[in-house]
């Protein structure tokens, strides 16, 4: 969901008299200026963040909302699932800190999953905006810090206490002054805290340059932020509206499987459609139950992700505030996997939570089959390893796509990490920053799965550990047991696979390698539109 191709802003109905004097024209002036603010910051946070997950894999998202934690502007390669989450943590911290309380240099900090974007790596800053006295806006970041304490990620643990430091709402910052306990407390638990910090600092950068930017936006532009914000925000509304009101009023149901544990049985995620006039709500009761296991999926990213695959078929050029949600409704019952109780265990959250868009988009094929595509085959694929070389402690995330589902217009694109926004790590970034050597990383050929349209193939990935110690590693490989589904009488993509030394393992829990030790990860293929057609 980006806003590049975005169209002009349509007209809509004034409800003020400072909100008529924005013309079609300058509003659409200011609405790029917003997106271009918030896409400077985010050059900002790549160019002075420590880690390769902000510079190489794009695992971060900058956020410019009102002073009530609605959005106005997301960068334009936001990780998808941040578009809703970090709002939703804005409007957490504003409950803990009032913007009446907040001064000029705060910022505030949290990483709890429940307030945040789910699992304890992913680190959210924000900083109250200032305007001549006055706040008038707050600027967020999120970003996937290398790491957090507790057990190295996989989908193992068992319960939150496991996963890491667990920060609550606090001040980072104090009238521009380090909270030194909080600096402190992290730095202490961590494996790698001048990576975790640097990037840390790296959002407070990019906050800071929202602030700057905006502050000279308004003294030029003399636009009143407030009015700016609600009228983007009801064009926005309006336009998903329409979206949904074409489509036929009904209850469409889907429901797709996904690998289990050592009971065997399977996860499934249930979602029930529900059309009606302009708004629609999605009901996953018949969800599987919270599990002892990393794959819950909290409230707020089960909402972002299912409201996606909502935007992706409906309105995809939508502009990105909050008024492009707010039709658009979600529930899950409590203690089911994607609303699961405290402590659950979510490290790993985004096995589940990327099943969200093709189950959603599963639904709607059955009222608007041209706007969908099938399931892809990149959910859950990182290759992970932490460990001490040459008197260095490490520790190494690397991404690795799958192939995209096709759709009824066109074949699936090979290695394409879908529904995220995260980009495949280099080879050179990998080998460079830990004692691995990549043998191999090509295309898995003709592993989409068959149909009238194709589905994209995955890759096969090969490393060697070169380490002097051994080292542990952790995977995540989604859909080795249940294939990425096609629709429409599309088949299947290939399934997912894991070896370690040519034996097939399970990377559900971690496994200590040594120098020598071969790895090859195989992720799966997209699944295909449609009935292949009769051969001749």
């Amino acid at each position: 969901m980006t806003d590049a191709g975005r169209p002009a802003v349509p007209p809509a109905r004034t409800t003020s008299r400072r909100r008529r004097n924005l013309d079609p024209v300058s509003l659409e002036i200011l609405w790029t200026r917003l997106i271009s603010i918030v896409d400077e910051a985010a050059v900002t946070f790549e160019r002075t963040s420590f880690s390769t997950l902000v510079r190489e894999s794009n695992d971060y998202a900058v956020v410019l909302t009102d002073t009530r934690g609605r959005s106005l502007a997301q960068n334009t390669r936001s990780i998808p699932s941040f578009i809703c989450t970090l709002p939703n943590t804005v409007r957490r911290f504003l409950e803990r800190f009032p913007v009446e309380t907040l001064r000029p240099g705060d910022a505030l900090i949290t990483n709890d999953p429940w307030m945040g974007t789910g699992h304890l790596p992913d680190i959210n800053v924000a900083m109250p905006i200032f305007h001549r006295g006055r706040a008038v806006a707050m600027a967020a970041a999120v970003s996937h810090v290398p790491d957090i304490g507790g057990r190295l990620r996989c989908t193992g643990t068992r319960e939150l206490f496991e996963e890491g430091l667990h920060i609550p709402r606090a001040r980072l910052l104090e009238t521009g002054r380090p909270n030194e306990v909080i600096v402190r407390m992290i730095e202490s638990n961590v494996r790698v805290p001048a990576q975790t910090m640097g990037d840390v600092w790296g959002q407070v950068s990019a906050c800071r340059m929202m602030q700057s930017r905006l502050g000279e936006m308004l003294d030029e532009a003399e636009v009143d932020l407030a009015a700016l914000g609600a009228e983007i925000q009801g064009r926005a509304e309006g336009i998903t509206r329409a979206a949904i009101a074409a489509v036929p009023d009904g209850r469409y149901v889907y429901e797709v499987r996904n690998d289990g544990f050592e009971d065997s049985a399977p996860i499934t995620i249930r979602c029930a459609i529900t059309v009606a006039g302009d708004r629609l709500h999605m009901d996953f009761a018949g969800s599987s139950p919270q599990l002892p296991r990393a794959v819950n999926v909290v409230p707020a990213y089960t909402y972002a992700y299912s409201a996606y695959g909502v935007k992706c078929a409906l309105a995809p050029d939508t502009p990105n505030n909050d008024g492009s949600f707010r039709p658009i409704t979600a529930s899950a019952p409590p203690g089911s996997i994607l609303n699961p109780r405290f402590p659950a265990a979510v490290s790993a959250r985004h096995v589940v939570g990327h099943l969200l868009p093709p189950v959603v988009l599963g639904a709607l094929a059955q009222a608007v089959p041209e706007r969908v595509q099938a399931a892809p085959g990149s959910p859950g694929c990182a290759f992970n390893m932490t460990g001490e070389h040459q008197g260095r402690r490490y520790v190494t995330i690397n991404f690795l796509a799958g192939g995209q589902g096709a759709s009824m217009h066109a074949d699936g694109y090979a290695v394409v990490c879908f529904p995220s926004n995260l980009c495949n790590t280099p080879i050179e970034v990998m080998e460079s920053e830990a004692p691995v050597r990549v043998l191999r990383r090509e295309v898995r050929k003709r592993t989409g799965g068959r149909g009238r349209r194709r589905g994209g193939d995955g890759q096969t990935f090969e490393v060697r550990i070169e380490a002097e110690s051994p080292a542990v590693t952790t995977f995540l490989l989604n859909r080795r047991a249940f294939a990425p589904e096609g629709l429409l009488g599309g088949g299947p993509g290939a399934h997912g696979r894991l070896r370690l030394n040519g034996r097939t393992i399970d990377p559900t829990e971690p496994w200590v390698v040594r120098k020598g030790d071969v790895i090859r990860m195989q992720t799966p293929g997209g699944g295909g539109f449609g009935a292949p057609p009769k051969a001749r």
